[in-house]
Protein backbone atom coordinates (compact mmCIF):
# COMPACT_ATOMS: atom_id res chain seq x y z
CA UNK A 1 0.00 0.00 0.00
CA UNK A 2 1.50 3.32 -0.97
CA UNK A 3 1.56 6.32 1.38
CA UNK A 4 0.30 9.44 -0.77
CA UNK A 5 1.37 12.94 0.54
CA UNK A 6 -1.47 15.37 0.67
CA UNK A 7 -0.78 18.65 -1.11
CA UNK A 8 2.87 20.16 0.58
CA UNK A 9 2.74 23.37 -0.89
CA UNK A 10 5.46 24.79 -3.62
CA UNK A 11 8.40 25.53 -3.09
CA UNK A 12 10.76 28.15 -4.49
CA UNK A 13 11.70 26.36 -7.65
CA UNK A 14 8.02 25.51 -8.38
CA UNK A 15 7.13 29.23 -8.60
CA UNK A 16 7.13 30.84 -12.77
CA UNK A 17 6.87 34.21 -13.33
CA UNK A 18 3.53 35.00 -15.07
CA UNK A 19 1.82 31.38 -13.60
CA UNK A 20 -1.66 32.62 -12.22
CA UNK A 21 -3.07 30.77 -9.17
CA UNK A 22 -6.97 30.74 -8.15
CA UNK A 23 -7.03 29.79 -5.02
CA UNK A 24 -9.53 27.67 -4.48
CA UNK A 25 -11.66 28.89 -1.26
CA UNK A 26 -14.12 31.46 -1.53
CA UNK A 27 -14.96 32.87 1.88
CA UNK A 28 -18.29 34.65 3.08
CA UNK A 29 -18.02 37.06 5.20
CA UNK A 30 -20.74 37.40 7.75
CA UNK A 31 -22.02 40.01 10.66
CA UNK A 32 -20.65 38.25 13.21
CA UNK A 33 -17.14 37.93 11.56
CA UNK A 34 -16.93 41.84 11.50
CA UNK A 35 -18.27 42.41 14.63
CA UNK A 36 -15.45 40.06 16.21
CA UNK A 37 -13.11 41.37 14.09
CA UNK A 38 -13.74 44.97 15.04
CA UNK A 39 -13.92 43.59 18.52
CA UNK A 40 -10.33 41.79 18.47
CA UNK A 41 -8.17 44.77 16.75
CA UNK A 42 -10.56 47.27 18.57
CA UNK A 43 -11.09 49.30 15.89
CA UNK A 44 -13.81 52.02 17.27
CA UNK A 45 -15.11 53.26 13.60
CA UNK A 46 -18.97 52.39 14.08
CA UNK A 47 -19.29 52.10 10.34
CA UNK A 48 -18.07 48.60 11.07
CA UNK A 49 -20.34 47.62 14.11
CA UNK A 50 -23.20 50.13 14.58
CA UNK A 51 -26.66 49.52 12.12
CA UNK A 52 -27.47 52.96 12.34
CA UNK A 53 -24.61 54.39 11.52
CA UNK A 54 -23.83 52.11 8.43
CA UNK A 55 -27.76 52.83 7.57
CA UNK A 56 -26.77 56.64 8.02
CA UNK A 57 -23.92 56.61 5.57
CA UNK A 58 -23.21 56.59 1.80
CA UNK A 59 -23.28 53.16 1.02
CA UNK A 60 -26.87 52.96 3.36
CA UNK A 61 -25.39 49.79 5.36
CA UNK A 62 -22.51 48.69 7.48
CA UNK A 63 -19.14 48.13 5.99
CA UNK A 64 -16.58 44.91 6.38
CA UNK A 65 -13.88 46.29 7.90
CA UNK A 66 -11.24 46.28 5.73
CA UNK A 67 -8.35 44.80 7.93
CA UNK A 68 -10.77 41.83 7.65
CA UNK A 69 -10.89 41.66 4.32
CA UNK A 70 -7.38 41.92 3.36
CA UNK A 71 -6.30 38.99 6.32
CA UNK A 72 -8.92 36.90 4.23
CA UNK A 73 -7.77 37.60 1.09
CA UNK A 74 -4.13 37.02 2.39
CA UNK A 75 -5.27 33.56 3.81
CA UNK A 76 -6.78 32.48 0.93
CA UNK A 77 -3.65 32.87 -0.93
CA UNK A 78 -1.56 31.03 1.28
CA UNK A 79 -2.24 27.19 0.10
CA UNK A 80 -0.88 28.29 -3.52
CA UNK A 81 1.83 30.97 -2.68
CA UNK A 82 3.28 30.67 1.20
CA UNK A 83 2.78 27.28 2.23
CA UNK A 84 6.15 26.61 2.81
CA UNK A 85 6.99 30.37 3.70
CA UNK A 86 8.99 31.44 6.43
CA UNK A 87 8.79 35.37 6.43
CA UNK A 88 6.71 37.93 4.77
CA UNK A 89 8.94 40.55 3.73
CA UNK A 90 6.52 43.14 2.27
CA UNK A 91 3.40 43.81 1.09
CA UNK A 92 3.08 47.07 -1.19
CA UNK A 93 0.86 48.74 -3.05
CA UNK A 94 -2.46 47.82 -0.88
CA UNK A 95 -5.47 49.51 -2.50
CA UNK A 96 -8.93 48.66 -1.51
CA UNK A 97 -11.27 49.19 -4.46
CA UNK A 98 -14.57 48.65 -3.81
CA UNK A 99 -16.58 48.42 -0.37
CA UNK A 100 -17.20 44.70 1.18
CA UNK A 101 -20.46 44.09 2.77
CA UNK A 102 -21.61 41.27 5.72
CA UNK A 103 -22.98 38.53 3.09
CA UNK A 104 -20.19 39.59 0.39
CA UNK A 105 -18.23 35.88 -0.72
CA UNK A 106 -14.98 36.55 -2.01
CA UNK A 107 -12.17 35.06 -3.75
CA UNK A 108 -8.90 35.49 -4.85
CA UNK A 109 -6.15 35.17 -6.86
CA UNK A 110 -2.67 35.60 -7.74
CA UNK A 111 -0.32 36.01 -10.71
CA UNK A 112 4.05 34.98 -9.95
CA UNK A 113 5.76 38.80 -10.68
CA UNK A 114 9.06 38.05 -9.58
CA UNK A 115 11.76 35.35 -8.09
CA UNK A 116 15.57 35.42 -7.09
CA UNK A 117 17.88 33.12 -5.11
CA UNK A 118 18.52 34.61 -1.84
CA UNK A 119 22.51 36.09 -1.00
CA UNK A 120 22.11 35.05 2.63
CA UNK A 121 20.22 32.14 2.80
CA UNK A 122 20.88 29.43 0.42
CA UNK A 123 18.00 27.13 1.50
CA UNK A 124 15.44 29.67 -0.09
CA UNK A 125 14.49 31.93 -2.63
CA UNK A 126 12.57 35.60 -2.73
CA UNK A 127 8.95 35.27 -4.74
CA UNK A 128 6.41 38.62 -5.50
CA UNK A 129 3.07 38.15 -6.24
CA UNK A 130 0.12 40.65 -7.07
CA UNK A 131 -3.09 39.38 -5.40
CA UNK A 132 -6.30 40.35 -6.25
CA UNK A 133 -9.45 39.52 -4.68
CA UNK A 134 -13.26 39.64 -6.02
CA UNK A 135 -16.65 39.48 -5.06
CA UNK A 136 -19.31 37.19 -5.91
CA UNK A 137 -20.27 39.79 -8.62
CA UNK A 138 -16.53 39.56 -10.07
CA UNK A 139 -15.84 43.29 -8.52
CA UNK A 140 -12.42 43.56 -7.48
CA UNK A 141 -12.63 44.88 -3.84
CA UNK A 142 -8.58 44.38 -2.89
CA UNK A 143 -4.99 44.24 -4.84
CA UNK A 144 -1.49 44.14 -3.22
CA UNK A 145 1.69 43.19 -3.99
CA UNK A 146 3.62 40.64 -1.02
CA UNK A 147 6.75 39.31 -1.33
CA UNK A 148 8.19 36.81 1.00
CA UNK A 149 10.88 34.45 1.39
CA UNK A 150 10.29 30.51 0.74
CA UNK A 151 12.11 27.15 1.58
CA UNK A 152 13.69 25.40 -1.47
CA UNK A 153 13.09 21.72 -1.94
CA UNK A 154 14.89 19.67 -0.46
CA UNK A 155 15.93 22.39 2.60
CA UNK A 156 15.87 20.79 6.03
CA UNK A 157 13.45 23.64 7.05
CA UNK A 158 11.23 22.95 4.64
CA UNK A 159 10.88 19.18 5.60
CA UNK A 160 7.34 17.59 6.66
CA UNK A 161 7.33 16.99 10.44
CA UNK A 162 4.23 15.07 10.03
CA UNK A 163 4.87 12.53 13.04
CA UNK A 164 5.47 8.25 12.01
CA UNK A 165 3.03 6.34 13.56
CA UNK A 166 4.57 3.12 15.68
CA UNK A 167 2.28 1.18 13.34
CA UNK A 168 1.77 2.13 9.90
CA UNK A 169 -2.28 2.56 8.82
CA UNK A 170 -3.92 -0.59 6.99
CA UNK A 171 -6.70 -1.95 6.20
CA UNK A 172 -6.88 -3.96 8.62
CA UNK A 173 -6.68 -1.17 11.53
CA UNK A 174 -9.16 1.09 9.56
CA UNK A 175 -12.12 -0.18 10.79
Amino acid sequence: MAVRPGWQGRFYEDFEIGDVYRHPLGRTITEADNTWFTLLTMNTNQAHFNAQVGASSEFGRMLVASPLTIAIAMGQSVTDTTQNAFANLGVDELRLTAPVFAGDTIWSESIVLDKRESGSRPHAGLVTIRTRTLNQDAVEVLTFKRTFYVHKQGSEAGRSLFPEAAEPLTLDNSR
